[in-house]
């Protein structure tokens, strides 16, 4: 049998995740929703352990998929539910569930497991069908929440893709009532968080919600480049009670950019330095973490399903893009430095460009022991050394495309300082690091 993993819970200032042995724990997701409903065993379990090789340790999946998950059966014939019925799960698609949860605590994985996609709450738009009254929502909830009661690496994820409050229709009490059986069936209080729809975070519905223990956002896809996800996180981060933060969303490698209504191919796709500069913007902007996602992975698409939405590819051809291959540094990187007193700082920075595209942010230790800047274009970066605890300050320029570090010199830890990244970008992070600290390069534990 699997050594379960260490629960996840909030960590004691309530903005960062940890073990519950309180070791810091970086969400590096993925998304995977279709993973349960398209994939064999055997496909899983490669895609898992292609995720595990690259750093990721949430698989963000869904029980009852979006792209008619609920009347066209999984690889291996079998529908999720009996007669359309929540109350009434199909054990023998979910003994498949069950073995792809379990292979992915074998690699050390959590899963991020979405009950159901919100089409089947909130009928906007999608297939659906809208299933769910807060009646079955409830018995739904407390089945899943039993059946999977030992299991430790699940991290509960309510929503999908859809609003909790649309206009007139108020579905919270739907997501309340799941919350409170996946409650009564674990016999406990385990984590949630919502995932929202493209544009928003979960705090603008759920943030009161005392079931909600992580805001969830989702800067998207449709927005352009740029989209200024640490203005999203900034204001969940300002929020009373405090909670953690994150992106579950950012733009999808290889995803078309704004391909809504209709996608003019001019407008190119998203690409890994897309990846990179939301992804770490949005860490440094307060985000206790972050998931990438690939376009073609999400829709696991290929011989036996055909692409939607401009994919440029199969899933097989897009586990090793260059995104999915670097986002392991930004995990690297933070857990080489003290973890839980790291705040957002942007006044190290005494000079900072407004556009989207090369915006920097800056984060720090609290204790004055490190900073971090992260710029997305080669381009100055004037910084105060008057936060370090420490006379002098080391700097290394941290490469998020390779994971490397290289020293640049040790600085007086007072006035201004000006630093030129190297020309061979676009990306780069500034490592300040207070001297008498002695850390170890930036990524290397």
């Amino acid at each position: 049998m699997t050594k379960p993993l260490p629960k996840i819970q909030v960590s004691e200032n309530g903005r960062f995740l940890q073990t519950e042995s309180n070791s810091p724990f970086f969400w590096l997701g993925d998304t995977a929703w279709e993973l349960f409903h398209r994939l064999t065993l055997e496909e899983a379990e490669r895609y898992l352990e292609n995720r595990r090789r690259k750093g990721m340790n949430v698989i963000q999946a869904v029980a009852l998929a979006e792209f008619d998950g609920i009347r066209t059966p999984n690889v291996y014939g079998d529908l999720p539910l009996i007669d359309e019925d929540p109350a009434r799960p199909n054990e023998a698609y979910f003994r498949f569930v069950d073995a792809v949860i379990d292979k992915a605590a074998e690699k050390g994985l959590y899963v991020g497991l979405l009950p159901t996609w919100g089409d089947k709450v909130t009928p906007m738009w999608g297939v659906g069908p809208a299933l769910f009254t807060s009646e079955n929502a409830f018995v739904y909830g407390r089945w899943l929440g039993a059946r999977y009661r030992d299991y430790s690496n699940i991290l509960w994820i309510l929503g999908g893709d859809r609003p909790a409050l649309h206009e007139e229709h108020d579905f919270r009490p739907i997501w309340r009532a799941m919350a409170a059986g996946i409650d009564e069936g674990t016999g406990g209080r385990p984590f949630k968080t919502y995932h929202p729809w493209g544009g928003h975070s979960s705090s603008e519905e759920l943030h009161g919600e005392s079931w909600l223990d992580m805001n969830m956002m989702q800067s998207g896809h449709g927005g352009g480049r740029s989209v200024p996800v640490w203005e999203m996180i900034e204001r969940d981060y300002a929020l009373t009670p405090v909670k953690p933060t994150l992106d579950g969303e950012p733009n999808y490698e290889d995803h078309p950019i704004n391909p809504w209504p209709a996608w003019n191919p001019a407008n190119g796709y998203y690409r890994d330095h897309d990846v990179r500069q939301q992804c770490y913007r949005s860490v440094f902007a307060g985000g206790c973490g972050v998931t990438y996602g690939h376009h073609a992975i999400w829709q696991f698409c290929g011989v036996r399903y055909p692409p939607l939405n401009h994919v440029d590819r199969p899933w097989t051809e897009a586990l090793n893009r260059p995104g999915a291959m670097q986002i392991g540094h930004l995990r690297r990187l933070m857990e080489s430095r003290p973890y839980f007193n790291r705040i957002p700082d942007q006044s190290i920075l005494l000079d900072n460009p407004t556009e989207r595209g090369s915006h920097m942010r800056a984060t720090r230790d609290e204790a004055g022991s490190y900073a971090l800047v992260y710029t997305p274009l080669v381009q100055p970066i004037a910084v105060t050394l008057e936060w370090a605890d420490d006379s002098q300050v080391r700097a290394w320029w941290f490469n998020p495309r390779t994971g490397g570090a290289s020293l640049i010199g040790d600085f007086a830890a007072r006035g201004a300082v000006t630093f030129h990244p190297p020309c061979d970008g676009p990306d780069w992070v500034l490592v300040l690091d207070a001297a008498s600290a002695e850390f170890g390069r930036p990524g290397e534990r």
